[in-house]
C-alpha cells in the first residue's frame, strides 16, 4: 500500500543556502518520494536563496507549493500557513538546514501503514556541527504512547524536525500556534489532549544540524524570559500542573545561567547523551 504524502518546511533569510541545498538533496534522495513539498517562504528571501529554490523548482514544477508570505510571521505562524496549503492527508515536517536519512520516510509510512489509528510518528537524532561526520550530541526520544504522554509533560517527546502526521489531526488540535520556542511543544500538548496516537520509531532518522552558537543562545536571563513564557502558555492548557511547571522552570533557570562551556557539557552529556 502507498501513500501519497506532503513535506512541509519554512524557510526565511538567515538560511545558508549550501546547507537548504543538502537538506533539498537528501529530501530527493529518499527511497519513497513524496508527491508534493510545500515550502513556505517567511518573508523576503536572499537573491542566493531565492535562486537555489528556484533551481529546485524549475526541474519539478508539479512538485512543489510555494507560499510567499510578505513579511516574516515566525516560524509556528509560518507552519500553519503551509499546513493549510498541503494537499495530503500525511504531511512530513523538515527543517531547511537538516539531513534526512535516505529511507525516513519509508519507514515512517510503514508505521501508519501497519497502524491506521497513528496520528504521529518521529524518531531519534543525531546532532552535528558543519559536516554530518562531526557529531556532538544524540537525542534519544520516549518510544510508545503512554511513555510519549507521561514524557511530554517536562520536556518535548518528539525531534521536531523528524515527524511526520496527519493533517486532519493537527488541524483538530487548533493547529500551530505563534509561541516563542515552543511552537512545537504547544502542538504537541494540544494534539495529545485532541486524542492523538503518538509513536516514535527507535532508530536515527534525521541528522540535525547544530550552529556553533547554539549553546550560547540557550543561555541568559533573557532567554530564560521567554522559555518562561512559552511554559507558561503550556500550562495554561491544562495539560501540565503545578509541580511539573516549576520543576522545568528551576531546571532551565540553573541551565540557563551557568557559564557557557559547562551548559554546552550539560546539553551533550545529560540531556541529550553521547
Amino acid at each position: 500500500m502507498q501513500f501519497d504524502f506532503s513535506v512541509l518546511m519554512s524557510l526565511y533569510f538567515k538560511e545558508a543556502p549550501q546547507n537548504f541545498r543538502e537538506c533539498m538533496n537528501s529530501i530527493l534522495s529518499q527511497t519513497v518520494l513524496p508527491d508534493e513539498i510545500v515550502i513556505v517562504k517567511d518573508g523576503p528571501l536572499t537573491t542566493e536563496l531565492e535562486s537555489v529554490l528556484a533551481e529546485y523548482v524549475e526541474r519539478a514544477p508539479d512538485l512543489y507549493r510555494i507560499v510567499p508570505l510578505e513579511t516574516n510571521r515566525g516560524l509556528g505562524l509560518a507552519l500553519a500557513e503551509g499546513i493549510r496549503h498541503c494537499t495530503n492527508e500525511l504531511v512530513a515536517r523538515m527543517d531547511t538546514d537538516d539531513i534526512a536519512r535516505s529511507d525516513r520516510f519509508e519507514k515512517q509510512l510503514a508505521e501508519f501503514k501497519k497502524d491506521p489509528e497513528l496520528d504521529i510518528c518521529g524518531s531519534h537524532i543525531v546532532e552535528f556541527e558543519g559536516a554530518v561526520e562531526n557529531v556532538v550530541a544524540h537525542r534519544k526520544v520516549p518510544l510508545e504512547d503512554a511513555e510519549i504522554k507521561r514524557y511530554q509533560k517536562r520536556r518535548d517527546s518528539f525531534n521536531h524536525m523528524t515527524v511526520m502526521y496527519k493533517r486532519s489531526m493537527v488541524l483538530k488540535a487548533g493547529n500551530y500556534q505563534s509561541c516563542l520556542l515552543m511552537e512545537d511543544t504547544l502542538l504537541w500538548v494540544h494534539m495529545i489532549m485532541a486524542g492523538a496516537k503518538c509513536k516514535n520509531i527507535d532508530d536515527t532518522l534525521v541528522y540535525a544540524r547544530i550552529g556553533s552558537g547554539m549553546f550560547e543562545r540557550r543561555g541568559g536571563f533573557s532567554y530564560y524570559r521567554k522559555y518562561k513564557q512559552g511554559r507558561k502558555r503550556v500550562r495554561q492548557t491544562g495539560y501540565i500542573g503545578f509541580f511539573d511547571y516549576y520543576y522545568t522552570l528551576l531546571v532551565q533557570l540553573c541551565v540557563a545561567m551557568m557559564p557557557n562551556k559547562l551548559r554546552g557539557l550539560i546539553f551533550k552529556k545529560m540531556l541529550h547523551g553521547e
